[in-house]
């Protein structure tokens, strides 16, 4: 079935079977030390969740995106199951929310950007070149027809979502999905993403990239390299952390290829950086966390945080955390309080920010001594699973908010 449109949504012929591929990833496995030596070494160890909204009034979605404006959470895209329940069917959207209050209450900007449906793309912020304000930017991701397109245009708002301009229909990097996206020293960086459906949900296979891209406009590209020495992957977290570029975990397969045994699961828990996107260092091969793709990564009190991701068996229900992407600690919280891997999510989003006044944004939540309002806000996210029917998994699909921070 081909993708068609119902009003601001796009439902589209492949769903969750091939979303949920894209984020494959393993339990976690356990860390070395007591859970009060884990924390004090995270500096995070007094941190807790707290659920904002359990139900905010944006569908429930997954592969969407979130950035800052004025401190403010501004939500984008992302793809859901179809309602009525059709297996494998997803609505994709192009529509745009901001909450005034750290997402207890939320906005329509628009129910319909110009920008095509999508989901698993990115979606990054930064200064204008002139100083004078911030801008938006929407890039790469596929819409789950059959087969997917796969995007490499680049939209710009200046006014927080509510107009765009189209800066290049079609950018020099090939069109792909779950690619990561970053700014750093305000040029845009895009690397890695898949293009092509695989075998598993009717494709012919996919293409995987290693290539990493920069931008000060989106308009004009210039290759940082067509090769980094990191393996071709889809679904790699992305930070920058001290003038580096981190790029952690990913997949480079959907399902285990038996001629492989060393790659089962074909999961990353690698961990490399880089300065300029060009010359890049393996940190460590493998992380203390298990190898995962569908998780997110942030930095907060001088820590680098990841967490979430999918499994096949059971999702991984820890945290992590580490000062150099080297080293890592297990905090003894859980994501969203989770007492067992159902609740965990993977293909969620989350930012950075400092609860309370509205004119907050996060700066100062990255360094040694972050304010005590520092916080990591999610938002939505997937808890689908392969085993079970589609009915079921409808209700899987999240549009709740929560906050990781210091008690009040």
């Amino acid at each position: 079935m081909r993708g068609f449109l119902t009003g601001n949504k796009r439902r589209s012929g492949v769903g969750f079977l091939a979303a949920c591929l894209l984020t494959l990833g393993v339990i976690g496995a356990p860390a070395a030390g007591s859970a009060g030596e884990r924390a004090e070494v995270s500096g995070l160890g007094s941190y807790a969740w707290k659920e904002v909204n359990a139900a905010a009034p944006w569908e429930a979605r997954a592969g969407l995106q979130t950035v800052k404006m004025g401190g403010k959470p501004f939500i984008l895209g992302g793809r859901a199951p179809a309602s009525p329940v059709i297996p494998f069917v997803s609505t994709i959207f192009n529509d745009i929310w901001r909450s005034d209050d750290k997402g207890k209450s939320w906005k329509q900007v628009t129910d319909d950007a110009p920008w095509p449906a999508r989901a698993y793309f990115e979606a990054v912020t930064k200064k204008r070149n002139n100083g004078k304000g911030k801008e938006l930017f929407v890039l790469g991701g596929q819409n789950f027809d059959q087969p997917s397109d796969f995007f490499n245009d680049v939209w710009r708002s200046r006014d927080k979502g509510k107009t765009w301009k189209r800066m290049t229909e079609a950018a020099p990097w090939e069109g792909r999905a779950g690619l990561s996206a970053v700014v750093l020293k305000n040029k845009i960086y895009v690397m890695g993403g898949s293009q092509g459906d695989d075998a598993a949900t009717g494709g012919s296979g996919r293409t995987l990239y290693n290539d990493v891209w920069k931008s000060s406009d989106g308009k004009r590209w210039v290759k940082a390299t067509g090769k980094a020495p990191w393996a071709p992957r889809a679904g790699g977290a992305v930070v920058v952390k001290d003038d580096w570029i981190y790029l952690l975990g990913g997949e480079d397969g959907f399902l285990c290829d038996p001629t492989k045994p060393d790659r089962c699961p074909p999961y990353f828990n690698d961990v490399w950086r880089s300065k300029n996107g060009s010359k890049w260092k393996r940190v460590t091969a493998a992380a203390g966390w298990s190898k995962r793709p569908g998780h997110k990564c942030a930095v907060i009190n001088n820590r680098i945080l990841c967490f979430g991701g999918f499994g096949l068996e059971e999702n991984p229900i820890d945290m992590w955390a580490s000062k150099d992407g080297s080293k890592w600690n297990q905090l003894s919280s859980s994501p969203w309080k989770a007492t067992t891997s159902e609740e965990i999510k993977y293909d969620f989003d989350l930012l950075v920010t400092k609860r309370g006044k509205n004119k907050q944004s996060g700066k100062g939540c990255a360094g040694k001594k972050a304010p005590r309002n520092c916080a990591v806000f999610t938002f939505g996210g997937d808890r689908e699973r392969f085993d079970l029917p589609p009915q079921v998994n409808f209700d899987r699909v999240d549009n709740d908010v929560w906050r990781f921070s210091q008690p009040r």
